[in-house]
């Protein structure tokens, strides 16, 4: 066995816990544990998965950014609030990191003529669809044809 393995006692010092919780972890199938003679022991990968923790030493740190950006578009009726609300999702669903894919949520207020376009993500994508929406909005790109047309 290569892997560390601790005590109850250990785990409960370790999480802060009573011994009587973990076991209650354990017993409920939460902590896996190994039962050896009349005592668990449980394995540090077991520990780091209850915990929600990796298997990382406690120095690394992994920084992870999300952006969060709402996009309000004024003067878009519902059909080219369509389009570009299909642009943006497309743009969305083709990224590079499908590990990390952008969170794209469109709404329309057909009273104001108003779109909303929330966009949550890494910090690199969310700038390349910002950038999609600033070059599909642009009044000489033909997204909002329709609107000149019933005008």
């Amino acid at each position: 066995m290569s892997e560390e393995m601790y005590s109850v006692e250990q785990v409960a010092e370790r999480l802060g816990l009573h011994v009587r919780t973990v076991r209650g972890y354990i017993r409920a199938g939460s902590l896996r544990a190994v039962r050896i003679g009349k005592q668990y022991r449980i394995a540090r990968s077991d520990l780091a998965e209850l915990t929600g923790r990796s298997g990382q030493p406690s120095g690394t740190v992994t920084a992870v950014v999300e952006v969060s950006s709402i996009v309000q578009v004024d003067g878009v009726d519902r059909a080219a609030a369509d389009r570009l609300g299909t642009l943006v999702l497309a743009a969305a669903k083709s990224g590079r990191d499908p590990a990390h894919p952008l969170r794209v949520q469109t709404v329309h207020d057909e009273e104001r003529n108003r779109m909303k376009i929330v966009i949550l993500g890494g910090a690199a994508a969310t700038a390349e669809l910002l950038h999609l929406v600033e070059v599909a909005t642009d009044g000489d790109n033909g997204l909002f044809a329709g609107e000149a047309d019933g005008a």
